[in-house]
């Protein structure tokens, strides 16, 4: 399976995809959008156009986005929050059921606790794709993303087999 995790934003999205079989990962690209326009409404357009050309070059099987952080402003929240809904658009658009996580919980999917800095999210990223060089801190985070939904994916399917058998 092939699992693609987003980090929106507004002036860098990052993205990761990896192969998951079975217990096994590989890391197979990532990068960050970086949407251009000067009002709100062409950069929106721009980061969809960039994620969409992404999805059509991986094609993944499954996506996840990491859930908007409240921050102390309004209307910064408000803005990512629009970033954020063209990163669950974009592979709604493609079919695709978009897996929603807190960052909490993918820190602690990836890291093992929920408030790890984002070095550390770099560092296990890294440790749990060898090879891997995220090219922001935004791809890391989007890698983590990514892993932590794969995480759950497994999990859904062996408790699905577990029902199954009983």
């Amino acid at each position: 399976m092939r699992v693609i995790g987003i980090d929106p934003g507004l002036r860098a999205c990052g993205w990761g995809v990896i192969d998951v079989d079975g217990p096994r990962l590989r890391h197979v690209a990532n990068g960050t959008c970086r949407p251009s326009g000067s009002d709100m409404g062409s950069r929106l357009m721009s980061l969809h156009l960039l994620l969409t050309a992404v999805l059509e070059a991986h094609r993944p099987d499954a996506a996840a986005v990491e859930q908007t952080f409240v921050n102390a402003g309004g209307q910064s929240t408000l803005k990512l929050g629009q970033a954020r809904g063209i990163a669950v658009l974009v592979p709604a658009q493609a079919g695709l059921t978009v897996g929603e996580y807190a960052p909490n919980a993918v820190k602690k999917a990836v890291v093992g606790v929920g408030h790890a800095a984002k070095a550390q999210i770099a560092h296990m990223v890294a440790m749990q794709l060898p090879g891997c060089a995220p090219d922001s801190a935004d791809a890391a985070d989007a890698l983590a993303v990514a892993l932590c939904h794969a995480v759950h994916l497994q999990m859904s399917c062996r408790v699905a087999a577990a029902v199954a058998r009983a």
